[in-house]
């Protein structure tokens, strides 16, 4: 670990109750064997921290168990019936109605503001609240596809999924790009943010993790993506290349060795792990690289907004929105007619990871094709689509039950051959119960990240702030007011985001 920071500790023996922890800026390049020493006193000082300390840690584990043992109790309960029994399409579109009324209902416009420099409003296309929007809509059909079992929109669905692992690479690609850190604390954050419950959820109720393959197809988009931005980040530092001739050769590269695993039989190594996560890796093997590609040439795509939807021209605005929507739609309808017709699952799977990105692309268009379009969202999509890691694994045990085989019957008399009234109350029911539960677990994980990274900076001293150790300490009797001072090391952590020169 290099060292640029000393801390001193100041500690008066006759009347110590703390330990005061100094920092002070120390400007050095040699590099020094890790102390046990120095991880104690770390840990001592994340413990007792009043934000995103030890206790923060603690309650939120606490929290957990009681949310596994809902689950575990709705995964196991009865009576239920088998979910093929709950195939009713009318349901689905009606629940779906339900949706499109809340949407309008929460539907939210706000103006774009000045760009950093001033002058004419940015206009954002898939922005925070857009993406989030995007995410809850998706999920809700996603989960409405399971529990009413409506088969014809399969390829619709494979979409949705492409779509979340092609969000994976994008905004990954984003952040990376934009920062520069590739800092352990970030890799920790992430791999938290993704795994932590349902990697306890899949333990606790033995599940076997494949349930959740989009978990893994998130994790390991996420390491590509990084490891991908960080050759390109070496390329622009190290060799002096260009910023795009650094980033087009990454992303190049990393579609090479996409091409060298999935086009080859080194594929077959998934088969180790599973039949189940041979087919799904295949089926979006491209789709987060795509979203990385995407993401480079998201800056040209924000140039070409600024000047279509712009304030400088109503009437080439005008003209760009009908081009653009009109796009949008064809590029869909090219996706249904030639592809997403297709009623047959094994004939339309071999060709998906290769055809989805129209449908995507022409989403986009369609959904960003005004200025007024890309201020505006939906407040209860956005609310649905910040919960959605955490809906995808708790549907398969609250919403629906025994590993999303079944479903629940809460209510009596809303089994398979219970009126439609019933079992919509007894759908209302469980799904308030599920969705409760989700939106407890997401902010169970959060607590949960935040105090571990908070740990590792503690630990590799990327903590950058001044702090208070309380140790209790007992004076020997005829002991003298002393002070020592001990000069401890605090490890650099890295650049930081601020010292990062952004392009």
């Amino acid at each position: 670990f290099s060292l640029s920071t000393m801390v001193i500790v100041t500690v008066d023996k006759a009347n110590a109750s703390s330990i005061e922890v100094e920092y002070s800026a120390k400007d050095t390049a040699k590099r020094h064997v890790f102390r046990p020493s120095i991880m104690v006193s770390a840990l001592k000082a994340w413990a007792v921290q009043e934000k995103n300390g030890l206790k923060d840690f603690s309650v939120a584990q606490c929290k957990v168990a009681a949310v596994l043992a809902v689950a575990h109790f709705g995964n196991i309960w009865e009576p239920a019936y088998q979910r093929n029994e709950n195939h009713d399409p009318s349901m689905f579109w009606l629940v779906n109605g339900f949706l499109a009324i809340g949407t309008f209902m929460t539907w939210t416009w706000k103006a774009s503001s000045a760009g950093r420099g001033g002058g004419s409003p940015r206009v954002v296309m898939l922005g925070r609240e857009q993406t989030e929007e995007w995410k809850g809509w998706m999920q809700w059909g996603f989960i409405f596809y399971h529990y009413y079992r409506v088969f014809y929109v399969y390829n619709e669905i494979r979409v949705f999924v492409s779509a979340y692992v092609w969000m994976t690479g994008f905004g990954n690609f984003l952040y990376f790009d934009k920062k520069g850190d590739f800092s352990v604390e970030r890799f920790v954050s992430m791999i938290l943010r993704i795994n932590y419950f349902p990697l306890l959820l899949s333990y606790f109720l033995t599940v076997p993790l494949e349930l959740y393959y989009v978990v893994p197809l998130h994790t390991t988009g996420f390491v590509m993506t990084m490891i991908t931005c960080y050759v390109g980040y070496q390329l622009e530092q190290r060799l002096g290349w260009s910023y795009w001739k650094s980033r087009t050769s990454a992303v190049a590269l990393s579609l090479v060795a996409h091409i060298l695993f999935y086009e080859t039989p080194a594929v077959d190594f998934l088969l180790l792990f599973s039949k189940e996560y041979h087919f799904r890796f295949q089926a979006d093997k491209y789709s987060a690289w795509m979203g990385m590609a995407s993401g480079l040439l998201w800056g040209k795509i924000g140039q070409y907004m600024q000047w279509a939807h712009g304030f400088e021209n109503e009437q080439r605005r005008r003209i760009a929105s009908v081009l653009q929507g009109s796009a949008g739609i064809a590029l869909i309808a090219f996706w249904y007619c030639l592809f997403g017709h297709i009623e047959d699952k094994f004939t339309y799977n071999p060709v998906h990871p290769y055809v989805f990105v129209f449908a995507v692309i022409g989403w986009l268009m369609l959904r960003n094709c005004t200025r007024y379009l890309t201020e505006c969202h939906s407040t209860l999509l956005e609310f649905l689509g910040r919960n959605t890691l955490e809906t995808y694994v708790l549907q398969f045990h609250l919403f629906m039950t025994h590993n999303v085989q079944y479903i629940p019957v809460v209510i009596p008399g809303a089994d398979a051959a219970g009126s439609a009234a019933i079992r919509f109350a007894n759908m209302l029911l469980c799904g308030s119960v599920f969705l409760t539960m989700a939106v407890c677990a997401r902010k169970i994980t959060i607590a949960t990240q935040l105090s571990v990274v908070d740990l590792v900076k503690s630990v590799r001293g990327t903590v950058d702030t001044s702090m208070t150790v309380v140790v209790p300490q007992q004076a020997s009797e005829g002991s003298k007011s002393e002070e020592e001072s001990f000069a401890l090391t605090k490890l650099e952590g890295g650049m930081t985001n601020e010292d990062h020169p952004r392009k």
